[in-house]
């Protein structure tokens, strides 16, 4: 008897959904390259003469007391523009799971399992690290190493110039994607200090009046801003971060026909190349020279090791259980090297990094410098270990695209 033919991991899925993917992958590379620039800007008018004329802009508040949204232009950063990064978050998940290649559970498992490896790890470093350094006030930051910054990792891509295979390009978008749902639950579970019902339940039957119409194909702006915006702030007055407001709306919106797509393309710009930015300009803006303790050791150490550790020892664990292997062609290397760009945790760090400590506290500079370095060293090594592998896909590329025919869909994508 002939054994049977072992599942393939990263495989190739659809052309239909790699055009898809390619497209979210051009969008994400650009929004990357603004956010380094953010960064870079935030860092040097943080450690210049004029420091203070940023942290003045920062705490700048603006906006109605009443509302519970008398808030600091940083905090509108954290609390309004992050909202709109993870609605757009929500709707690649949800079309991921409902309508994309990651339907079939078979493809869905391996970066679901890779996403909560490459969250369980980076944590439970960090809370070791933490221990072992006797800083108990640190502990609150188990969860800083947790999420990818999937722009910053996918700008990393575009600089080294990988030709890395489309099926990793999906499982590093995806993975990231999960990562940022996660890091979404784990916000509104462990980072709620004060629940108030009443606005909760209203926020909730404003989003669930959201997705009545948009489910009706009613997707006018002036329908629903003057829902979700009020949906946004009385979840904000909840206690629950504003956020997830965010990602409940884009739960409601339809995958069928065209609305999620429509709404998709309207708003990733605005994430990529703008909120996700701004943000960043407020959020990095730590002094480099300060101290650098326990908080910022165990951040770097969940990224670098974790992340990899995470995120490649569970797509081993996937193999050795269910005796699939790795796609023809494909290396081990190349899984470390998504595992290092796992490591670039960026944005969402920088948020759990508040959340736990408090804006512009001791502890949250210290954690945050930690953010930083860690998410600098892992891209410098992942960088590394792609350009190994940089020239064997380049060919690989190369043949490809002579394959392909003149309907314009690749033949490797007809087999």
């Amino acid at each position: 008897m002939t054994s049977p033919t072992p599942r393939r991991l990263f495989a190739l899925g659809s052309w239909a959904e790699a055009r898809r993917v390619a497209d979210i992958l051009r969008a994400e590379t650009v929004g990357g390259l603004l956010l380094l620039a953010a960064t870079v800007l935030a860092l040097a008018w943080a450690n210049s003469p004029w420091k203070d004329l940023y942290q003045d802009l920062a705490s700048f508040r603006v906006g109605p007391g009443e509302w519970h949204l008398n808030l600091s232009l940083a905090e509108w950063a954290a609390d309004g523009l992050l909202a709109i990064f993870f609605f757009v978050a929500g709707l690649e998940l949800k079309r991921e799971f409902v309508a994309g290649d990651l339907r079939d559970p078979r493809r869905a498992a391996l970066p679901v399992t890779a996403a909560m490896g490459g969250m369980l790890v980076p944590a439970l470093i960090f809370v070791a690290v933490t221990a072992t350094a006797g800083d108990p006030a640190g502990l609150r930051g188990w969860a800083v190493p947790t999420a990818t910054d999937i722009a910053f990792a996918l700008a990393v891509l575009a600089i080294i110039s990988t030709h890395l295979p489309g099926a990793l390009r999906t499982f590093l978008l995806t993975l990231a994607v999960v990562d940022d749902l996660l890091a979404i639950l784990i916000i509104a579970i462990f980072y709620t200090s004060a629940l108030h019902p009443v606005p909760l339940l209203v926020s909730c039957l404003l989003i669930a009046l959201f997705g009545v119409l948009v489910q009706r194909g009613l997707v006018r702006w002036w329908l629903l801003l003057p829902l979700a915006l009020p949906a946004w702030a009385l979840m904000h007055a909840s206690g629950i971060h504003a956020t997830v407001a965010g990602v409940l709306l884009a739960f409601t919106v339809p995958v069928s026909g065209d609305v999620a797509e429509r709404m998709e393309h309207r708003w990733r710009p605005v994430s990529a190349g703008f909120a996700v930015p701004v943000f960043a300009f407020f959020a990095a803006g730590v002094t480099v020279g300060g101290s650098i303790g326990a908080g910022s050791v165990a951040a770097v150490a969940g990224l670098v090791l974790g992340k990899p550790i995470g995120i490649v020892g569970s797509t081993w664990l996937v193999q050795r259980f269910t005796r699939a292997q790795l796609s023809e062609g494909l290396s081990w290397w190349d899984m470390l090297g998504l595992g290092l760009l796992g490591g670039i945790g960026f944005t969402v760090s920088l948020l759990i990094s508040e959340l736990a400590f408090g804006s512009g506290s001791a502890l949250d500079d210290e954690t945050k410098i930690g953010v930083l370095a860690g998410s600098l060293i892992a891209a410098i090594l992942a960088a590394v270990v792609l350009r190994m592998r940089n020239r064997h896909y380049r060919r690989l590329c190369a043949q490809e695209a002579a394959d392909e025919d003149a309907d314009g869909v690749p033949d490797v994508y007809q087999k």
